[in-house]
């Protein structure tokens, strides 16, 4: 999260601000007007305008939000623009581009005085170019209704999804055009290694699985759990997803496979090369405040990187945030993704 998909998931849950509450203090007014930010992202970002405008009177400091894609193409936007960057700060490199952007040079160091209070957990860099934002775990999600329904026993594991009772019943997103089916493309490689991973896709071809685009034609339209009603009950998405899908009983009808979660972290950084570096890495402190980290769950459908923010009340039983997902580390995802995904595709594509 990354595609479309958690603005799309989000839209029906957002919470909105109490009319009146502050979350910074005020600083005052400048009489030379705000300094403006430039903040790339992504698609997903959904940030909320009350918080915005908050930071803005808080620090003076005015954020402007260009999106461009998922985070594949904002990750090569900011490589082929880093002589010249279009931005000051960039939020929404992934797990899965991450090591491309910090070998590309693309960011410049900094710490931020928040990052202690959780967003270290998922560091990656040693040299403090990335500060993590959020956790949005890619997971195989199913439609627990259709399941019991035909008395037939959930799937549960990734051997499961090519077992043939489970036939013709998952769909997947693309590796090469889909940041989720990028990450569901690793979780495999981490699961069944160098050697094993391509035959594990060779079955699940065999067993019917099919393959689309991107996260919304896989979940809204392919999905039988979602509001689309599509004809398949197995997909890839994310471990956040069933909190979107909770019924009139308060029930969730979709489930996250726990045991098939890829660990994807969102993060945000510096420019290098940048003309207001300080501004910008105040920019990096607002993404990792508490007031910022509070309203990511109910806005962009992510779990906050900083400790000790609540999470939606629906999210405990929904949405629990897996507690073993497979990972891998960023030097091996640098070495073999482009060599991955097009052996997945002369698998799958053939």
């Amino acid at each position: 999260m990354i595609s479309t998909a958690r603005v799309v998931v989000a839209l029906g849950v957002v919470g909105t601000l109490t009319a009146g509450c502050t979350l910074f203090s005020s600083s005052g007014d400048d009489p030379a007007g705000p300094t403006t930010i430039k903040l790339v992202t992504h698609q997903s970002w959904n940030a909320q305008q009350e918080i915005l405008d908050a930071f803005e009177r808080q620090s003076g400091i005015k954020i402007e939000v260009l999106k461009e894609g998922d985070a594949g193409a904002l990750t090569n936007k900011l490589v082929l623009t880093k002589a010249n960057p279009i931005a000051d700060v960039a939020f929404g490199v992934d797990t899965t581009f991450a090591s491309r952007a910090l070998a590309e040079g693309v960011f410049e160091p900094y710490t931020s005085p928040e990052a202690d209070r959780g967003s270290q957990r998922y560091a990656i860099d040693p040299q403090h170019r990335l500060s993590a934002v959020d956790v949005g775990d890619v997971c195989v999600n199913i439609d627990v209704q259709w399941f019991a329904q035909r008395n037939l026993p959930e799937p549960k594991t990734f051997d499961d999804l090519a077992d043939p009772r489970y036939r013709d019943l998952l769909v997947v997103e693309n590796p090469a055009t889909s940041s989720p089916g990028l990450a569901f493309l690793l979780a495999t490689v981490a699961k069944y290694g160098e050697q094993g991973w391509a035959g594990y896709w060779e079955k699940l071809k065999q067993n019917g699985t099919k393959a689309v685009a991107g996260w919304e034609v896989a979940y809204s339209q392919e999905f039988s759990g979602s509001a689309g009603k599509g004809p398949r009950p197995i997909v890839v998405s994310y471990a956040s997803s069933p909190a979107a899908e909770v019924g009139e009983d308060g029930k969730p009808r979709t489930k996250a496979l726990l045991d098939t979660c890829f660990r994807q972290v969102e993060y945000a950084g510096v420019l290098a090369g940048g003309k207001q570096v300080d501004k910008a890495g105040k920019v990096v402190d607002f993404l990792l405040s508490q007031q910022f980290q509070a309203t990511v769950a109910d806005t962009m459908y992510v779990y906050p990187a900083r400790e000790g923010v609540p999470l939606p009340a629906a999210w405990t039983q929904a949405a629990p945030l897996p507690p073993n997902p497979v990972t891998m580390p960023g030097e091996q995802i640098q070495a073999g993704r482009e060599r991955w995904v097009e052996q997945w595709r002369g698998i799958v594509e053939r």
